[in-house]
């Protein structure tokens, strides 16, 4: 049973109902506190806790807080709690048998303090403690099982939005577009993690890391639209560095309020917004300038200022958290995307312009960074206050929501085409040895990944791979591998482009592919423009039309029903398509600036949803190919020798941003037994970070 903690604001009663769900593993399914919230005449109806399961169907709790009142009309509250659950359930044919519901469906009160008026049997029954719910839970069964998964996809109101394209035009039943039909059906439920980063709220900061594909962009559209369901007065911000991603949220913003409320939300109450703006774009940096009458920095100026390339909107940030001193509050909330994309002092200045209780999500996939920023631990992201207390220290209480969700599921990326991405971006099999590598060993499984060989420790041989519950099957039962990924060497820029011609034409005429179905990704931002000109004039020729993300079309756009989408990186971020082609790929090989670029070829990959193919040409592209033949050779399992303390100060280091409190409980000279005891007790460390003879005598005291 998983629970998963909104708002209710009826804290005793969801505490008792969550503590005898939380017992009750042998339940299989999800109570929801404060959720959903269900579209009525006069706005939103708040379901105080709705239980969904397969052994008992849909059981919506009407929550009591107080004292027995004989004057509460109980048997309206529960028939207008089924009424307008019913009403929602049945929009759905695959919910219905004809003309009846086919879901077992109850409408129970629970209240704890009220002693001795249970009414179990009754056709408005009320429960008073845990034997009552047991009794209760007993008696009621649903046979409909099957059912389970769509009833789950339309209480989460996700269906819609996992779908972005209709096929209806498909003919062939083997082609790529039909079998691109039946994935995007399958994939309608969000996970346990997911629905926990939606609806959790914090009163104060909350964490979301993920894997590229876990879906933080669609949480985050989705928590915008339950806080604002559920808060129509509250003023919520929701930014991001792309703009490409702009009218992504606004899509998926607009249809979760929707399906839940039946009405467009009010957008006088959310900003989407992007991180920088100007005079002619709304931006948090620079209406937080107006605000205050501070100067603002455009790109040329704090560019100027700055001590390398792309790093002007630090320095911009940095100038106006220094300089300012009495900070307007001007939101409720804070969401922030592809966080690890900023400095510190952008998120400082988010948090400085929240009302209390400063409620800011951040949410970001450290090896999605290709601008070399590495994530502080939140204490060091946010600092301290005048007398030297942290502002923000995050942990996972029990019984509270959570500060610090880990997505490991990825939905997106097939199990070759993330391992492959992890292997190239930290060069497993590169023949010069590895570029980079997590800090902490742990954070390997926290992405998802299980050892199948050896041990994750300084100097120790390890063999990783993902299984069906971090990467989902579902594409390579229908699609072999060597569909799923090609890494292909050409000869020359001619050729390239010669053989990107011919595949989208193919992918058009042979494959029932839309043309939105395609993104086409040039990983060097500065020359994308100039390089990708010869390939969108031949595809021209051949009357398929194309845009240049942000350049052929406005800044706020990234898809275009009726074009092949090209782009450069930064704008690739936070979107993906079917079938992805890399072009350039050998510029990603090597250079300079070695992991950055190893960032940018990682990034690219994950953008793809079913295929990616990987193009390029010269000596680097061949190596980049052998490399990724290494991968395959290896049943794409990440086969190294984890870098000792001292190898690793030679490498990039990929942190898992822990607290200063999880780091000093993992210095084994500073902290004894009862002290890991005590911080694993209180949330603020995980077992698996210990030492293993660390863990083993855990064990024995256990």
């Amino acid at each position: 049973m998983i629970v998963v903690r909104g708002g209710t604001g009826k804290p005793i009663s969801s505490q008792r109902l969550a503590a005898y769900f939380e017992k009750h593993t042998d339940i299989e399914g999800y109570l929801y506190l404060g959720y959903p919230i269900i579209g009525a005449i006069d706005g939103g109806y708040q379901i105080d806790a709705l239980l969904v399961s397969k052994q008992h169907g849909a059981v919506i709790f009407h929550l009591i807080e107080g004292a027995y009142d004989n004057k509460i009309q109980l048997e309206e509250i529960q028939d207008e709690s089924y009424t307008k659950f019913e009403s929602k359930l049945k929009l759905h044919k695959e919910l219905t048998d004809k003309r009846k519901l086919a879901v077992e469906l109850n409408v129970p009160i629970f209240a704890p303090v009220w002693k001795n008026h249970s009414n179990i049997k009754s056709d408005y029954p009320i429960l008073v403690s845990d034997t009552d719910l047991e009794n209760f839970l007993n008696a009621i069964t649903w046979s409909n099982q099957r059912k389970y998964k769509k009833l789950v996809s339309v209480i989460q109101s996700i269906t819609t939005i996992r779908r972005r394209n209709k096929r209806d035009y498909v003919k062939k039943p083997t082609s790529r577009g039909a079998k691109l039909k039946v994935l995007e059906d399958s994939i309608a439920n969000l996970d346990r993690y997911q629905s926990t980063a939606v609806i959790e709220t914090v009163e104060g900061v909350q964490r979301i890391r993920g894997l590229a594909g876990s879906g933080k962009t669609i949480v985050l559209a989705l928590k915008v639209a339950y806080l604002h369901a559920k808060n129509p007065d509250w003023k919520i911000a929701v930014t991001f560095n792309s703009r490409a991603l702009k009218n992504q949220f606004k899509h998926f913003i607009n249809l979760f309020i929707f399906e839940h409320i039946n009405e467009e939300p009010n957008w006088d109450k959310i900003d989407i917004i992007h991180a920088w703006g100007s005079p002619s774009i709304r931006g948090v940096y620079y209406e937080l300038c107006l605000n205050h009458n501070i100067k603002y920095l455009d790109f040329k100026a704090a560019e100027a200022r700055a001590t390398g390339y792309g790093k002007g909107f630090d320095i911009a940030c940095e100038n106006a958290f220094n300089e300012i001193k009495d900070y307007q509050k001007t939101y409720d909330v804070i969401l922030i995307d592809e966080a690890q994309d900023f400095s510190p002092y952008f998120l400082r200045l988010c948090y400085s312009i929240l009302k209390k209780p400063k409620r800011l999500v951040y949410a970001y996939d450290e090896l999605q960074n290709i601008s070399n920023k590495q994530m502080p631990s939140p204490e060091e992201l946010f600092g301290s206050d005048s007398t030297g207390n942290l502002l923000v220290s995050l942990q996972n209480i029990s019984g509270k929501p959570k500060q610090d969700i880990v997505l490991d599921v990825c939905y997106r990326n097939s199990r070759p085409i993330l391992a492959t991405a992890h292997a190239l971006g930290f060069g497993i099999y590169r023949k010069e040895g590895l570029i980079q590598m997590f800090e902490q060993h742990q954070l390997w499984k926290d992405v998802g990944y299980k050892i199948k060989n050896g041990k994750l420790a300084d100097g120790q041989k390890v063999t990783l791979y993902r299984d069906e519950q971090s990467s989902p099957d579902f594409l390579e039962r229908n699609f072999s591998i060597d569909d799923l990924i090609i890494f292909k060497t050409l000869s020359s820029p001619e050729e390239q482009t010669q053989y990107l011609i011919s595949e989208i034409e193919k992918n058009i005429t042979n494959d029932e592919l839309k043309l939105d179905d395609i993104m086409v990704i040039h990983p060097d931002p500065y020359t994308a423009k100039r390089a990708v000109g010869t390939i969108r004039t031949a595809l021209f020729n051949k009357n398929i039309n194309s845009n240049l993300a942000g350049v052929t079309t406005t800044p706020d756009e990234f898809f275009s029903n009726d074009a092949v989408v090209f782009t450069q990186i930064y704008r690739a971020k936070g979107n993906e398509a079917s079938m992805v082609y890399i072009i350039n790929a050998h510029e990603c090989f090597d250079g300079s600036n070695r992991t950055q670029k190893r960032n940018m070829l990682f990034t690219a990959l994950t953008r793809s949803k079913a295929w990616v193919r990987v193009i390029g040409y010269g000596s680097n592209m061949e190596a980049l190919q052998k490399e990724f033949e290494e991968v395959k050779r290896n049943n794409f399992e990440l086969q190294f020798v984890y870098p000792t303390a001292g190898e690793r100060k030679e490498l990039n280091i990929v942190n898992r941003d822990m607290s200063i409190q999880e780091r000093k409980n993992l210095d084994k000279k500073s902290a004894t037994l009862k002290d890991l005891l005590t911080s694993l007790t209180n949330g603020n460390l995980h077992k698996e970070d210990l030492p293993e003879d660390i863990r083993k005598q855990l064990k024995k005291l256990l």
